[in-house]
């Protein structure tokens, strides 16, 4: 998962291939919770991972709930039976509406002593018509700070009043309904009266409530509908469990992909983009953003679990058809549906969003701020905003104020017809609801290059002699910038390292023996490297074994020298390192980078130290290695490589005529880093933004 301070997006030109969608949030807290309030086991598959649920399953525990989450998105839940097992408990919440809301109803309705609390944001969110009805029933919830939002403090209460429909404002937020429908069962009796809930005013998110409707009805719940107005849920009602459950993919996720595929040049793929995990016959109401998207001119076909997206044909489906739409059905996709205005041909209206300004951030407020950064014109009414779409398209930094939709929202500005990059601030928000949401669309994206597609990939090259610190520096940069990164100097390590494992004999007689050449050239080309670069450092992973250390051995480093000097051996290893070039970009050290693997690299960096620094620097890490060796001889060691490296024939060590020179004999990394990251500032259009 992509954790930085911003991430750059090149342009890019299309999707292909499939994508599989994570599990729907709104439906895996319903499922969830409901769970926990039935008795027995239940086992969830195709659970969603990511930060909301993961504060829902932390809650549960603390509930006294079991909780067993097993590999494969799936967990399997240990129930309550109608009553928390810990009846105190201090419960954090993050964000996640889908969990404060449904909590405080089933907690006040249970009573106990609980403490709900979350982010700072959280408390910004209304729920005091939830708490309003809550205490009309005669449950106990306090407000901690200011009246009608979070924190909340839940009490013990007395005999419940259900004899009299129980009234909840409808126009703020459905999951107040949803809290409710949810939780008053638990207060069902045989041989009480149906529990009835009236909603007041308009109901917004009606889908939203029908899911959790059809959740009900799975859980043994059978609520009567009577419209829009009117709940029932008859005397007696009672959890039971459906043993299993799966969780359908997000619609709201699904909106992203479909608008990438309606985006898609199809001189570059003309087969369109399968979206795997739901169907537009699912139960969540924002798969009704397919109507949408076909009305402004996406082709989409759909089976009983896939979707598949197209562009549809100049004058049809190109430019986007401008759109006029109420979105009370579609709240969060509609925000999907402001980016596809961008590229309509004339002006869209979205109507009947007011939600948006009560969700994790003022999302009316945020969309019409950062489409007119792109160059759109755009109007924000109390509930609608009025978009034109740029008549000129600017490079822009586009604020997520934490919000995972308006960051996922983002990454679509990226397929501009300006080809212009994007630069997505914070995109880690994402976590909140589909944490691998910018690798899944890099592994499905094509830049934009008419040339040359891998020529579209920013690439960063960090070159310079042994022990000069690039692999720190390299390595550094790459998870500040959340792009790849290419050790090179490993993948001579690494081809080393396999042909020691096969017996050959790498002295200095190597050049000569032209079968055992032959033989290193193919171990290279064989070669299955993989970097992970974490909090603790770099791993190099071969055919999926950490030989980490052993190719940091000081005979690891004479080794690589020694067949970095044979062209062949160089050429089976070019391709390779090309193919690191992976979106959303690449970071590269080694010695020559800049000179011969990415000659047309955004920027090169050629970094150097003292050889007497150089040395101390390799003799500590060979000290935490614990070898031992002498300055000295490092020294003439390090000597003796750059004689080596300098004077080979095949691309010897000298910086990029274009390269920057960075001495950081008197550095810290973390100028070093700061340094460079500087430099890539001021390449880009929006560094001042």
């Amino acid at each position: 998962m992509i954790r930085t301070d911003f991430l750059d997006l090149p342009p890019l030109a299309a999707v292909q291939g499939r994508v599989r969608l994570p599990g729907s949030k709104s439906i895996s807290n319903r499922v969830l919770l409901l769970a926990a309030l039935c008795a027995g086991r239940t086992t969830v598959h195709d659970l969603l991972d990511a930060d909301d649920t993961r504060v829902m399953l932390d809650a549960l525990r603390a509930l006294g709930c079991g909780v067993r989450v097993d590999a494969g998105a799936s967990a399997v839940i240990d129930g309550l039976g109608a009553r928390a097992r810990a009846v105190r408990a201090d419960l954090f919440l993050g964000n996640a509406g889908t969990a404060m809301r449904p909590l405080t109803a089933a907690l006040a309705v249970l009573g106990g002593d609980y403490r709900l609390h979350g982010v700072p944001r959280m408390h910004e969110r209304p729920i005091g018509d939830l708490v309003d009805a809550l205490c009309a029933l005669g449950c106990r919830v306090d407000y901690e700070s200011a009246p009608g939002y979070p924190p909340l403090r839940i009490g013990a209460h007395g005999a419940l009043r259900l004899d009299a429909p129980i009234p909840v404002r409808g126009d703020v937020s459905s999951q107040f309904l949803t809290a409710l429908l949810m939780a008053l069962p638990l207060a069902s009796a045989a041989s009480g009266p149906d529990i009835v809930i009236e909603v007041a005013g308009e109901l917004i998110s009606k889908p939203y409530v029908a899911i959790t409707l059809e959740l009900l009805a799975r859980f043994g719940v059978a609520v009567r509908r009577e419209g829009w107005r009117r709940f029932v849920i008859p005397a007696g009602s009672r959890y039971q469990s459906p043993g299993e459950i799966h969780v359908e993919a997000d619609a709201s996720s699904a909106s992203y992909f479909i608008a990438a595929g309606m985006l898609s040049d199809p001189t570059v793929n003309s087969e369109g983009l399968l979206i795997e995990g739901i169907g537009e016959h699912a139960i969540q109401g924002d798969v009704r953003f397919i109507d949408a998207a076909r009305q402004m001119g996406g082709q989409i076909e759909s089976g009983p679990n896939w979707l598949r997206v197209r562009r549809g044909p100049p004058g049809q489906g190109w430019p986007l058809k401008a759109i006029d739409l109420d979105c009370n059905a579609i709240p969060d996709a509609a925000m999907t549906l402001a980016m596809l205005a961008l590229y309509a041909d004339g002006p869209s209206t979205l109507r009947n969003i007011g939600s948006w300004r009560v969700k994790e951030t003022d999302r009316l407020a945020a969309m019409a701020i950062e489409l007119r950064k792109l160059g759109a014109t755009v109007q924000e009414g109390a509930d609608s905003l009025h978009i034109a779409p740029p008549v000129v398209w600017q490079p822009a930094a586009i604020r997520t104020y934490d919000d995972h939709r308006m960051a996922m929202c983002a990454s679509l500005a990226a397929f501009n017809p300006a080809r212009l990059p994007v630069r997505v601030l914070d995109p880690g928000c994402v976590a909140k609801t589909f944490p691998d949401y910018f690798e899944t669309l890099f592994a499905a994206a094509l830049p934009a290059n008419d040339d040359d597609r891998q020529s579209g990939i920013p690439v960063i090259c960090i070159d310079g002699p042994s022990a000069s610190g690039k692999g720190t520096l390299a390595g550094e940069l790459a998870r500040r910038l959340g792009y790849h990164y290419l050790d090179s100097g490993a993948l001579y390590r690494l081809t080393a390292l396999a042909a020691r494992r096969a017996g050959l004999a790498l002295d200095d007689s190597l050049a000569s023996r032209a079968d055992e050449v032959a033989r290193i050239v193919r171990l290279a080309r064989d070669l299955q490297p993989r970097f992970e670069h974490g909090d603790a450092g770099e791993r190099v992973l071969l055919a999926g074994e950490d030989v980490t250390a052993a190719i940091r051995h000081p005979q690891s480093g004479t080794d690589a020298s020694r067949i970095s000097a044979l062209p062949d051996v160089r050429v089976a290893l070019l391709d390779l390192q090309r193919q690191f070039a992976r979106l959303p970009g690449l970071v590269a050290d080694g010695r020559d980078m800049g000179t011969v693997i990415f000659p047309g690299a955004r920027l090169k960096v050629f970094l150097t130290a003292s050889a007497a620094t150089r040395a101390a620097r390799r003799q500590k890490q060979l000290a935490q290695q614990d070898i031992s060796v002498t300055l000295n001889t490092l020294l003439a060691e390090l000597q003796g490589r750059d004689e080596r490296d300098r004077t080979r024939a095949a691309a010897p060590l000298k910086p990029a005529l274009d390269a920057l020179p960075l001495d950081n004999s008197d550095l810290t990394i973390v100028q070093s880093v700061d340094r460079v990251l500087t430099w890539w500032q001021a390449r880009q259009p929006f560094s001042q933004s």
